[in-house]
């Protein structure tokens, strides 16, 4: 194999390996890394980064990071928090540096995975429960942040199947699309009832509209019949999901008790301390923050003593805030809008997957510490970022073409001799 070829396979064990523990999903981006500066080509990739939208908000972001840790306090999490962060610039980057084809061999690997685990949860409850080996229990159950970064890659693929059948219906196709809304559907009801979350759930509820606004923004009959009808089918879905109805009620009731200065373990009780607690951190220190790793030691003075083992708000924007001041929290939201605003540009299907995936990465990134928390942002960013990377293809009018390999006819896909065709 040529030195040149060695980040596909690397691209795609990451893919792979999303759903498997933090330290599988760590080494994976090791070996990407490894392969990126082993592998040659290190100038076409340098230009390939700065001509990205992207770079000068990572840079920005990079540069705010080392700035406050050069200029405020440290403390015991300094080090741990740093990691996080400038892990977070080097997944964007890494994903912004590959090419067409290493990107697609990392989707290739994610969609295969997804579809091996989704098998395995189906037959998991459908044959009534067995064994399963420990890594992949946070695939058909809950057990902590790991089963809701594999809610949010299931969401991904969800909403990567609808953006699909949207097509066919818009190409007169509406029969095709059966099979892709069926599976929409298989989807919500995995990451409503054993993943049950509720993150997955508002991302799909958010973003499926959106994907329909996107294909449809020209056309307004056309659009409006689809909201009407996405709406239907997803409340007649979710009215049949009592499990998830029931933590919806349980956590608006959670909020109204912490309203009410109630403490108690809860998931929207404890959000609700962190975002007010944190929001009050920055307006304390609103430029530089409290310093890289600061947000803990604060949390320990501020919040209430129930929830002192929290190391993140929840929240990845109020966490940069809050140790990186407004400038610390504007640069990391500056590249998340960036990357949906890339996608929502890009008018054709590929733009809408990465639109649906950068969304969901968006949202998340909102209600949960989806970059900051390793198990969540090692998977779901990279995945997003991906997406992303295929749709900043702009002279590629068919950046997906030949997925699987065996589509190819002759070394050349139908798509691009189509693309290639006069006329």
């Amino acid at each position: 194999m040529q030195r040149s070829h060695i980040v596909r396979p690397a691209a795609m064990f990451w893919g792979l390996a999303v759903y498997m523990p933090v330290g599988v999903t760590y080494l994976s981006a090791l070996l990407l890394l490894v392969a990126l500066l082993v592998a040659g080509s290190g100038r076409e990739r340098i230009a390939r980064l700065r001509a990205n939208p992207l770079w000068w908000p990572v840079v920005a972001y990079v540069a705010w990071t080392l700035i406050v840790l050069a200029i405020r306090p440290h403390y015991p999490e300094t080090p741990s928090n740093l990691v996080h962060g400038l892990r977070i610039a080097a997944t964007l980057l890494m994903a912004m540096a590959l090419a067409r084809d290493e990107a697609m061999w990392a989707l290739r690997g994610f969609l295969l995975i997804s579809a091996l685990n989704l098998l395995l949860v189906v037959v998991f409850y459908a044959v009534g429960g067995f064994h399963i080996w420990a890594p992949l229990r946070g695939v058909v159950m809950e057990v902590g942040n790991k089963s809701i970064s594999n809610a949010l890659l299931f969401s991904v693929v969800a909403s990567t199947a609808a953006v699909w059948g949207l097509s066919r219906i818009a190409a007169h196709r509406p029969l095709r699309a059966l099979p892709a809304f069926a599976l929409v559907l298989l989807l919500v009801a995995v990451v409503a009832l054993p993943l049950t979350s509720r993150t997955s759930v508002l991302a799909l509820l958010l973003v499926l509209p959106l994907v329909c606004i996107h294909q449809w923004r020209s056309h307004l009959k056309a659009l409006s019949a689809a909201l009407i009808v996405g709406a239907v089918v997803l409340g007649a879905g979710l009215y049949q999901l009592p499990q998830l109805q029931q933590k919806v009620e349980v956590g608006i009731q959670e909020i109204e008790k912490a309203q009410a200065g109630e403490i108690f373990h809860g998931s929207m009780v404890i959000r609700y301390f962190m975002y007010r607690d944190t929001g009050r951190m920055i307006a304390d220190r609103p430029l530089t923050g409290w310093g890289i790793g600061g947000w803990t030691e604060q949390w320990h003075q501020r919040g209430p003593a129930l929830f002192a083992d929290s190391n993140m708000p929840h929240n990845d924007f109020l966490w940069m805030g809050a140790q990186g001041g407004l400038p610390g929290l504007l640069s990391l939201l500056a590249i998340m809008v960036a990357a949906v605003w890339q996608a929502w540009k890009r008018p054709d299907i590929a733009g809408r997957y990465a639109l649906a995936a950068t969304l969901i990465a968006l949202i998340a990134s909102c209600v949960n510490s989806a970059l900051r928390d390793a198990q969540i942002g090692l998977a779901l960013l990279w995945i997003a970022m991906v997406y992303l990377r295929l749709a900043q293809e702009r002279q590629d009018p068919e950046p997906w073409r030949d997925l699987w390999p065996g589509r190819r006819i002759g070394g050349e896909s139908e798509a691009s001799k189509r693309a290639a065709a006069p006329g």
